[in-house]
């Protein structure tokens, strides 16, 4: 058998494997709160296949995704690098076509796209929401832009922080934002998190976003707060291709990263108020009391007091319940009708390094 035979035979046999492998799960769903009157869905918009330097068939994509729990993805397969291009010809849309049915089946939203692969600086690109892929390859970036422009292309910058040598903003990052031909930028890429990138999102009102840029096969069978892949949470009216793009566009985002939430304070505030529901103190003695607090989201919560009462630490665990012990700052008789308890919730970052404010309202009468 030739060489190339045996080649695509492998991956046929991997594809198989991985399927018959993907009926036996079942999905992980993802616990975050609809927010502000909009759809919270799960996304990876940057991934990789045997197209270009991934090491999966497209349809294992899909199979991966549902099983931890994502809403919405998109292939991303590199236009210029393609180092299994002997082995598989070159069809720049042809992924997309590949898992489309396998998404339909699975009830995931698959959405055409592509990365642009440059040298760095200016880097690499996503550009999604595509009808033809192949239109976009042209040997100039700034042309390759101009083609995603015409087709109203959300485009993206990936992995800012990539090659440390060569970090940072430069003229063409201006030319492509000044032209609005660049939307967003990868404030967490994979198992990295670029705070630059956050800060440029913020100043320069750029979408965030987070994605898993995965080439292995995924071999995580069970997501926990600690441990799943970093994605984007998109705040979109409906699971639909249209809904998910004018989010996108309006920067209706939060990251997902680790144990963190990255994200603008609104988004992040009200994730924060769905997700806690605090009960009516359940026993007092003296000027102390104790309350129920129950944190319904899949995030580890992670409070450090800025006011004078309540624990100076506080932990609301994941899809738990969690007891809190606080004196009320006075006597039972003069106590007021409602405590405030002021606390910096450390790992939703509404900056590099900045917590989100928040309160717990506890109801005493």
């Amino acid at each position: 058998m030739k060489t190339r035979q045996r080649i695509i035979l492998s991956i046929l046999l991997v594809n198989l494997f991985f399927a018959a492998f993907a009926l036996g799960q079942s999905r992980r769903e993802i616990n975050f709160p609809d927010i502000l009157g909009y759809k919270t869905l799960k996304c990876d918009l940057h991934m990789h296949t045997v197209f270009s330097d991934g090491l999966v068939w497209p349809s294992v994509r899909v199979d991966e995704a549902w099983r931890e729990g994502l809403d919405v993805i998109s292939i991303t397969d590199h236009i210029e690098y393609q180092p299994h291009k002997k082995d598989i010809p070159t069809n720049h849309n042809r992924p997309y076509y590949v898992a489309l049915s396998r998404a339909r089946e699975k009830n995931i939203l698959l959405i055409k796209g592509t990365e642009i692969t440059r040298e760095t600086p200016p880097g690499h690109f996503n550009a999604i929401f595509l009808r033809d892929v192949n239109s976009l390859d042209t040997e100039d970036l700034f042309d390759v832009m101009k083609a995603a422009d015409k087709q109203n292309a959300f485009v993206f910058w990936n992995h800012p922080g990539w090659k440390p040598e060569h970090k940072g903003w430069f003229d063409t990052h201006t030319t492509l934002y000044e032209n609005k031909w660049m939307h967003g930028i990868e404030v967490v890429n994979g198992g990295s998190y670029y705070p630059e990138a956050h800060e440029w999102c913020l100043e320069k009102n750029l979408t965030m976003m987070s994605n898993s840029d995965i080439h292995q096969p995924a071999t995580l069978l069970e997501t926990s707060p600690g441990n799943h892949r970093s994605m984007t949470l998109v705040f979109a009216r409906e699971q639909t291709t249209e809904a998910v793009k004018e989010a996108l566009v309006k920067g209706r985002t939060t990251v997902w990263f680790k144990d963190q939430l990255i994200g603008r304070k609104k988004f992040l505030n009200a994730i924060f108020k769905e997700s806690v529901e605090i009960g009516r103190p359940y026993n007092k003695y003296r000027d102390s009391i104790w309350v129920e607090i129950k944190n319904s989201s899949d995030i580890d919560i992670d409070l450090e007091r800025a006011g004078t009462l309540g624990p100076r630490q506080l932990t609301l665990a994941a899809n738990a319940t969690t007891i809190l012990r606080t004196g009320i700052g006075a006597k039972p008789e003069d106590a007021p009708a409602q405590i405030e308890l002021s606390y910096i919730a450390r790992n939703f970052l509404i900056a590099p390094d900045k917590g989100l404010p928040v309160t717990l309202n506890i109801r005493l009468k």
